[in-house]
């Protein structure tokens, strides 16, 4: 190990920090300058790793879940050769920089997810450890291991204090991830001053009791780095907690172990100081030590020739396993083994959404062999889990079945979904998750990084209205749907009955730049004529004509999921009262694709001059563009406890109610 070329290394991480945030006058100095011997030890040392290969699939994973210390990385990734220049480094923070304020999966290579949202990097990673241990158990044949790499994560107090970070782990620890890695840059210090305000746990007793190996020393001896990484190797049972004492903003002569580095620039006096003390070039703004650039060259051809030889090991293992190796390029192309044959329904026949879709997964399941998942702790209600696998193998996914496709996350919605990320960024598997609707505020911040990085992770969202009835107003979304349709780039399908959820089981696994929640019924729901011969087609632009009248229509009654049911039984009820009306009945599932849609689309679904009625049983926000709100039927409070039918008389939320809001537009009261 080359200490004072590791040495350099560290030192031209400060330097680039330094100069970087000045110049933009915004971030957070203090954590790459406390860590910058770590990350000098994981890219000059540890890390397998390939720059002209970022995808590479058997690289090591690195995650900065300290995502506000994005200069530690952005600095190591430009001098370990990564497609990151020092111009790059200059427009730190910028509009359409390689180098925004926090790392973002898909802007700048070598970043494997996006982490700045404290505790959402080392739950991520958590994922990306299923995911290398599930494709190990699957693709490795004896003596050909070609998937066996690690994941290493440095994490912050802000990281271990979130409670996302402590579901993830625990799951960590009771799955036995040997080969998830975590530095806990232990500097006690965050934005509103020491630690000891707020949090003086004692965190590796607290690791220790979730069945980690917990390893302390100093961020500052790189022999001592070498040692604790060895022995966290050496334990292939259990993950391993690294606690490393730092000091923030290390180089900072009067900020240095202060909360004033954490997030602000040093400022020019003192970041002259700190060049000064350090030994760092005046005249030389955004330096890099040459030492540091040779080090790096000459690293870079010995990872090479590591990644060489797995190449040669990986084409020896593709010419004794073809089909194993077909079946691998399928999975990473995310294509089907099959093609996907979904469940017929019968007209009239009344399933539950949520049933529908279990015999949909199912389904899809069996074309996609890579499709892995499961609920919190909801499995059942849900109707989440899988089928058994052909040659009788189990499916639950544990310490005893790596190869396992069914994870039971326990109660812990949050880590779920960030173990969601990680698994759909590791490459190669395709996950789902599921919990009620309104559980979605658990899991909401990873369901945002979902759609914010573009992963195609399917959200089973069932009992999604207060037709769940007794469980009462806790369990009863009212603006749940709302929220969600305000996330962009998350599609949400509400489907009105079993033949609508399995074509929404077929956008969601076509969609493959963005999540897609599933939004469905515990209660039965009649399956409907559709009066569009090319529904299913239709239904992918976000609505579609269940019932047209043999006229122009003088009244379109608009809704979604459940309450499409609602609607032609409304319809039903206007009719015997005022039968020369035309009435047509829209399904919406997809709002956001239909107010995306060309306007001829809209126009030819909602038959322009015709009056608008909507119903959705939650809030109305964002049905508006419809109708106004005398023509909305919505609930705009929480629910009660009972019946469901019976807290829909209650709420005023009945098909009788919405006729009678449809025949008072016409004098009839």
């Amino acid at each position: 190990m080359n200490i004072p070329a590791l040495q350099s290394i560290a030192l031209s991480v400060r330097s680039l920090t330094i100069d970087a945030i000045q110049k933009a006058n915004s971030g957070h100095p203090g954590m790459p300058m406390g860590a910058a011997e770590l990350g000098a030890y994981l890219y000059g040392v540890e890390l397998r790793y390939n720059p002209s290969d970022p995808k590479w699939l058997n690289r090591d994973r690195f995650v900065l879940s300290a995502g506000h210390g994005s200069m530690f990385l952005y600095s190591l990734l430009h001098m370990a050769g990564y497609d990151l220049s020092l111009e790059d480094i200059k427009a730190f923070r910028q509009v359409g920089s390689k180098c925004p304020g926090h790392p973002e999966y898909g802007v700048t290579p070598g970043v494997e997810t996006t982490t700045g949202p404290l505790g959402q990097g080392i739950s991520t990673a958590v994922g990306m450890a299923i995911a290398e241990r599930m494709m190990a158990a699957h693709f490795n044949k004896p003596g050909q291991e070609i998937i066996d790499h690690y994941t290493y994560v440095v994490a912050g107090d802000g990281c271990l204090m979130e409670g996302v970070a402590s579901e993830a782990c625990s799951l960590a620890g009771h799955l036995g991830l040997g080969k998830l890695i975590v530095y806990y840059d232990s500097n006690h210090i965050s934005i509103d001053g020491s630690t000891d305000i707020a949090f003086t746990e004692d965190v590796g007793k607290r690791f220790e009791a979730y069945e980690w190996q917990v390893l302390k020393g100093s961020m500052y001896n790189f022999e001592e780095l070498a040692s604790l990484t060895a022995r966290a190797k050496a334990d292939t049972s259990r993950p391993t907690l690294i606690i490393l004492d730092s000091v923030i903003g290390k180089g900072a002569p009067s900020k240095q172990g202060t909360s004033g580095v954490h997030g602000s620039p040093l400022g020019e006096e003192e970041a002259r100081k700190a060049k000064e003390a350090l030994g760092i070039p005046l005249d030389q703004p955004f330096w890099v030590a040459p030492e540091a650039y040779a080090y790096f060259k000459a690293h870079r051809m010995a990872l090479e020739g590591e990644y060489q030889n797995w190449q040669a090991r990986f084409e020896a293992w593709r010419s004794a396993n073809p089909n194993l190796a077909a079946e691998l390029e399928r999975w990473l192309e995310g294509k089907p083994a099959h093609e996907l044959d979904l469940p017929a329904f019968k007209l009239g026949e009344n399933v539950a959404t949520r049933n529908a879709s279990g015999k949909c997964l199912a389904a899809v399941a069996a074309a996609w062999p890579n499709l892995v998942g499961g609920s919190a702790d909801l499995t059942s209600p849900n109707v989440s889990q899988l089928p058994p696998n052909p040659d009788g193998t189990q499916l639950v996914f544990g310490k005893e079945n790596p190869a396992g496709r069914y994870i039971h996350f326990g109660v812990r919605e949050h880590a779920m979904a960030a173990i969601a990320n990680g698994i759909a960024v590791h490459g190669g598997l395709r996950p789902f998750v599921a919990t009620f609707l309104v559980f979605a505020d658990y899991l909401r911040p990873s369901l945002r990084l979902s759609a914010l990085m573009r992963l195609p992770v399917i959200y089973i969202l069932t009992h999604d209205s207060i037709y769940i009835g007794e469980d009462g107003p806790t369990h009863q979304p009212i603006e749940t749907l709302a929220s969600l349709r305000a996330i962009p780039n998350l599609k949400v399908i509400r489907p009105a009955d079993a033949e609508e959820t399995a074509v929404a089981w077929r956008i969601a696994m076509e969609r493959t730049d963005g999540p897609t929640a599933l939004v469905l019924t515990r209660q039965n729901l009649p399956v409907l004529e559709k009066a569009d011969p090319d529904w299913p087609y239709t239904m992918a632009l976000g609505a579609y004509v269940v019932q047209n009248p043999a006229r122009q229509p003088e009244v379109t009654l608009v809704a979604s999921g459940s309450e499409v049911s609602l609607a032609t039984a409304a319809a039903d009820i206007v009719r015997k009262q005022r039968p020369e009306l035309a009435i047509r009945v829209v399904s919406v599932p997809d709002r956001q694709a239909f107010y995306a849609a060309p306007a001829p689309v809209r126009e030819a679904v909602l038959a322009p001059g015709s009056l608008v009625f909507v119903a959705e049983a939650g809030v109305a926000q964002g049905w508006e563009h419809l109708a106004p709100p005398e023509r909305i039927l919505s609930i705009e409070r929480f629910g009660e406890s009972g019946p469901g039918d019976k807290v829909a008389e209650h709420l005023g939320f009945t098909a009788q109610a919405f006729a009678d809001m449809i025949l008072a537009q016409f004098g009839v009261r």
